[in-house]
């Protein structure tokens, strides 16, 4: 199988509930091939210009750089956040086998 692009997409969520909707959602409709949850954790950031401080949990995101946009969108249309965190990360190194059940899992 031809070596693509693989990426890691990280977002964060208020609740438990809905890290695990995300995921799932993701995960099932192909546009990821794997999801972690972690957490809970603490995150603090600037909002309405005061200093935040919330307990969240972090979903990662593995999946083929081609669905970059799709996840976007995914994530954006079901987040609760008015500005959810997406960050994306390309892997430099991907054990093979690894990087072929990502393309494979992903129709990518």
């Amino acid at each position: 199988m031809e070596q693509k692009s693989i990426i890691m997409v990280i977002t964060t969520c208020g609740s438990k509930k809905e890290a695990h909707g995300l995921a799932r959602l993701l995960v099932s409709q192909r546009v990821a091939a794997c999801a972690q949850v972690s957490g809970p954790i603490t995150s603090f950031y600037w909002w309405d210009d005061r200093l935040e401080e919330d307990e969240e949990w972090q979903v990662k995101f593995k999946m083929v750089a081609s669905n970059f946009e799709k996840a976007v969108s995914v994530i954006r249309e079901n987040h609760s956040y008015e500005l959810p965190q997406i960050v994306a990360f390309e892997a430099d190194k991907v054990l093979n086998e690894y990087a072929d059940w990502v393309v494979a899992e992903t129709k990518g």
